[in-house]
């Protein structure tokens, strides 16, 4: 006689009693395994000090350059937008100056009639102290101004400026020309 192996119901759970499948106790461990794996690396990323530091250096350097750029635009026909602009790029001492010397400055930008636009050519932040809210960038630029006459003067600089974050992002609390050296000893 043949024996057939079957399995029992069981009433009370209603499961059946008997082997369980070792693949799919298998395939639920590793599936379990692969969930807190995966919750464990997102959070390790989303509190990483490293990646939060490059965040932060990177927000500093695209304020920097975009404000450092807007301090080297000006249009005479757009001048009180040129000049909004650049107040709005600032902050400080910086940007009180700018407020107290905006007539005096737009009679001459008017009378001149010269139209400056600059293009970053590279940027880098030098230094970033998350805490404090202070950055520092050095900004290189190629200037162009065209007066209603002749030909376009065209000059590169690289420019320092120091950073103060605001409730309104990023801004120029401080810009200068970064110094010459020798490369001679």
């Amino acid at each position: 006689m043949e024996r057939r192996r079957t399995a029992t119901v069981n009433t009370e759970t209603g499961g059946t009693t008997g082997k369980r499948n070792p693949l799919l106790l298998a395939a639920l461990a590793l599936v379990v395994c692969a969930a807190g794996w995966g919750g464990w690396q997102r959070y390790e990323a989303s509190h990483d000090d490293a990646a939060s530091f490059a965040q932060a250096r990177d927000d500093a350097l695209a304020a920097g350059e975009q404000a450092v750029q807007n301090m080297n635009t000006l249009d005479h026909k757009a001048l009180e937008r040129g000049l909004d602009s650049w107040e709005q790029s600032t902050t400080g001492d910086l940007h009180r100056q700018l407020v107290d010397g905006r007539d005096d400055f737009a009679r001459q930008i008017a009378e001149a009639k010269t139209v400056s636009t600059a293009k970053v050519l590279s940027g880098a932040v030098t230094e970033l102290d998350q805490r404090a809210g202070r950055a520092g960038v050095m900004v290189a630029l190629r200037v162009t101004v065209t007066a209603p006459e002749g030909e376009p003067a065209v000059k590169e600089s690289r420019l320092l400026g120091t950073l103060t974050r605001t409730a309104g992002g990023w801004k120029l609390s401080a810009l200068g020309q970064a110094p010459v050296g020798s490369t001679g000893g």
